[in-house]
């Protein structure tokens, strides 16, 4: 099992940020693995709604690899998207909070959880997946910012 969490503060209102991001087909403009991530549940531009599912892509060692992520909670401070398929289940777990006039706090935490045969890995991966981490502190405030205009 892999653990990470990092926290950063984007110039952008709370209620901005968390309808940014809750559009999970988003992650390509702020996640650095993932290449394709498309809404599978109904058309591009539906509202976003518990229980929306994207059909994600993701390079990670140089290997592609695919996910089914479903939007678990949604609340005006929390969105939880889980992951899975035959190997591994991801949760992306985001918070946010009010950090100032006009600013938010982001706590990003990402749990990995590989299957069968694929948790031998899990040591050797455990610092790849926080490399991924340090980068999203960069993608994802310069992501938030773009779609708030800053």
């Amino acid at each position: 099992m892999v653990d990470v969490r990092r926290s950063f503060t984007v110039a952008c209102p709370l209620d901005r940020v968390v309808a940014y991001l809750a559009d999970f087909s988003r992650a390509k403009e702020w996640d650095p693995g993932t290449r394709e991530c498309d809404r599978t549940d109904g058309p591009a531009g539906a509202p976003v709604v518990q229980g929306a599912r994207w059909h994600n892509v993701s390079e990670f060692r140089g290997r592609r690899t695919e996910l089914t992520y479903r939007l678990d909670v949604k609340e005006p401070d929390r969105l939880v998207f889980v992951g899975t398929n035959k190997t591994a289940s991801s949760t992306d777990d985001l918070t946010f909070r009010a950090d100032g006039e006009g600013a938010t706090r982001i706590t990003y935490h990402a749990h990995i959880r590989f299957k069968g045969i694929a948790r031998l890995a899990d040591p050797f991966l455990r610092r790849e997946f926080e490399r991924l981490g340090d980068e999203i502190t960069r993608t994802m405030p310069r992501a938030v910012l773009a779609h708030c205009g800053s």
